[in-house]
């Protein structure tokens, strides 16, 4: 071919990052090798620098472990897939937190196995719903939520009312919860049944409740004789973000 047709002189083009980049989209050996590095070094990053601090979570005064009853009220929760429409997480934002109350903190969930932050809200957020409304409120909501909140889409709960409990299992699964770093102590353990029966009703001896789980309501939540899931249920949701003093709590700068 002449010289003239090929642009005699003229220099062959550079390939660019794109061109240079096809090679990796066409080999799928290479793809899957250079993938592996870029999630490893990401990962090292991430990960590594966990290993030298003490605490990746700020400790804040007043939170504690759930107390017994309170574990079986989260327990159904769970269960029933309330976290599917309600989150627990304040994000620190002016419209959240002037809506919901103080941003989320980490510390709140350090004893939640799992945590129930999320980001769905169907409903709003319950971070901060403890103390909000009352017990009757709650059974109310739970048995006809329409009755309360006529635009409410939740289902109906009332079978929660009918549903007993005796809390035969609850030292064991405090005992699990223990065993992955749940501080629960010798005593709570060994008061566990007691203290299960006893923040259901306000006519027995509950000071102990209160004392090893400060903060922790006490009540015939559901208003019926016995314990039943709806009082678990509501003894959860009523100490929602009640724990924390946050007229004195100052976040720690230094983290």
């Amino acid at each position: 071919m002449p010289a003239s047709a090929t642009g005699a002189g003229e220099r062959p083009k550079r390939k660019s990052i794109l061109d240079r980049h096809k090679i990796l989209e066409k080999n799928a050996t290479l793809l899957l090798v250079f993938s592996f590095l870029v999630v490893t070094i990401g990962g090292i990053v991430e990960i590594v620098p966990l290993f030298y601090l003490e605490n990746t979570i700020e400790e804040v005064d007043g939170v504690r472990p759930y107390s017994p009853l309170e574990l079986e009220g989260r327990n159904i929760y769970v269960r029933e897939g309330c976290y599917v429409c309600h989150s627990q997480m304040i994000r620190p934002m002016r419209d959240e937190v002037e809506r919901y109350g103080h941003y989320s903190l980490a510390a709140e969930s350090m004893y939640d196995h799992p945590f129930q932050w999320g980001s769905k809200r169907t409903g709003p957020d319950l971070a901060r719903v403890g103390g909000r409304y009352s017990n009757e409120w709650h059974v109310d909501h739970l048995i006809d939520p329409q009755s309360v909140v006529p635009e409410s889409v939740m289902p109906k709960y009332g079978f929660l009312r009918t549903t007993m409990i005796d809390g035969a299992y609850i030292r064991e699964e405090m005992e699990t919860h223990r065993f992955v770093g749940v501080p629960y102590t010798d005593e709570m353990l060994e008061n566990a049944e007691a203290d299960f029966r006893a923040q259901a009703d306000p006519n027995a001896d509950f000071d102990g409740v209160v004392e090893r789980y400060p903060g922790a309501v006490v009540a015939n939540f559901d208003g019926a004789p016995g314990i039943s899931e709806m009082d678990a249920l509501i003894a959860y949701m009523q100490m929602l973000g009640t724990l924390v003093d946050f007229s004195t709590f100052t976040p720690d700068e230094h983290r």
